[in-house]
């Protein structure tokens, strides 16, 4: 099980500017031994991410959610224009079939090194 192959549920924890945690949606996939998502500069994510670069994801597989991972680790990499438009359509392919429909220069990707991951397959089941 390779959590980011699949189109997954992921949420991308950042911290605010008073220093509280958030998790928001992302795509996400992998660009060599990176995660990358994309987002839009002036976003509160891109903000958060421009003030502190310490981010967490927490990813469910879609078919069972009690397949998870959870990663820890810097965005080490911000990636424009054409380049991102680029991987922005190959994100939203895997997730929709369609490229991004949100096109411009504000359109971004982040890269990010895992520095910790840890994965679980909880013991239930949906079958109640």
């Amino acid at each position: 099980f390779s959590p980011i192959v699949v189109n997954v549920a992921t949420g991308l924890a950042t911290i605010e500017p008073d220093g509280a945690p958030i998790s928001r949606p992302v795509w996400v996939d992998v660009e060599g031994d990176r995660v990358i998502f994309v987002t839009q500069l002036g976003s509160r994510k891109s903000d958060d991410i421009e003030r502190d670069l310490r981010v967490a994801l927490s990813i469910a597989h879609r078919e069972d959610p009690y397949r998870q991972a959870d990663l820890r680790g810097g965005v080490v990499e911000r990636i424009d224009g054409d380049a991102a438009l680029v991987l922005a359509d190959r994100i939203a392919r895997k997730y929709t079939g369609e490229p991004f429909p949100v096109r411009g220069e504000a359109t971004v990707i982040y890269a990010i090194e895992v520095l910790e991951a840890r994965h679980q397959k909880l013991p239930f089941t949906d079958e109640g």
